[in-house]
């Protein structure tokens, strides 16, 4: 397939199509040209290819992999200066892996889909955790597994801190020990891209740029075309941009997905607003 002539988002939806074959690194560093049209994919990876090579070269054949954990962390964080940018957590750069690069800046996420990435390359297993408030990165280590918070400097994290940070997300009666085991799974390809979408969503629906959410919410209904309420949040965003045809077609889509919605009345409420505005296009 000839890629150079699809749009961003056909050229989205060729990257997410399959699970067997998401390329999660260069999908997630696609997201950058919704802000970036001119983004040069290619000399990006290519970028990251060099970074891993270097890493590749200063590890011996038989390292074990707890030094070659440590030299990931040196390279990462001393060599390439790679911080967490804890004073503009919600700049919606942390997010975009052209300028995370740039920068040498991101929020738990980025860094982390930065961080893996060199280190497979240069043959370090590490895996991706969608815990609950930051993103985490681990890996096997003498039999055990290993979590990193890359937001951290590369520090590895305690049992008992794992529970202490999920005891911030959980209901009060619940129990961190008994619950912990079920978030420190692996990340699918597909819920790492959503979250790193579903931040840049956040951003823009706090600061009302809804011409910035509408790509957004795209590639989110591309992503995950079973999951209604972001055709909905498409749909409800096309309307802020007095877009009535298309708000209306995701919005009744949203109806026929989920006709047990909560909210069902209320979309149904805003379809009947926005169909004189579409009668007025014609």
């Amino acid at each position: 397939m000839n890629v150079t002539n699809l749009t961003p988002l056909d050229y989205w939806a060729t990257l997410v199509g399959d699970d067997a074959s998401l390329p999660v690194f260069e999908a997630a560093a696609s997201v950058a040209q919704d802000a970036y049209p001119g983004l040069d994919l290619d000399a990006l990876l290519l970028d990251v290819d060099g970074f891993a090579e270097r890493l590749r070269s200063r590890l011996a054949p038989d390292a074990t992999p707890l030094h070659k954990l440590r030299l990931l962390n040196h390279f990462f964080f001393g060599d390439l200066h790679f911080r967490a940018n804890a004073n503009d957590y919600y700049d919606p750069e942390n997010s975009y892996l052209n300028r995370v690069i740039e920068r040498r800046c991101g929020i738990p996420i980025s860094l982390a889909l930065v961080y893996i990435e060199i280190g497979r390359q240069a043959g370090i297993p590490l895996q991706g955790v969608a815990f609950p408030g930051h993103y985490l990165v681990k890996t096997r280590i003498n039999g055990g597994e290993v979590f990193i918070d890359v937001f951290d400097e590369g520090r590895s994290l305690t049992r008992g801190e794992l529970e202490a940070r999920l005891a911030n997300h959980l209901p009060d009666d619940a129990d961190p020990t008994l619950a912990l085991a079920a978030h420190l799974n692996s990340a699918r390809p597909r819920n790492t891209l959503a979250r790193l979408l579903r931040n840049l969503k956040t951003i823009h629906l706090r600061d009302d740029e809804w011409a910035r959410l509408l790509p957004v919410q795209q590639r989110l209904v591309a992503l995950l075309p079973q999951d209604p309420t972001e055709l909905r949040d498409r749909g409800l965003t096309y309307a802020r941009l007095e877009c009535p045809r298309a708000a209306i077609e995701d919005l009744e889509g949203y109806l026929r997905m989920a006709p047990q919605a909560a909210d069902r009345q209320a979309v149904a409420e805003r379809i009947a607003e926005l169909r004189p505005e579409a009668d007025r296009l014609n």
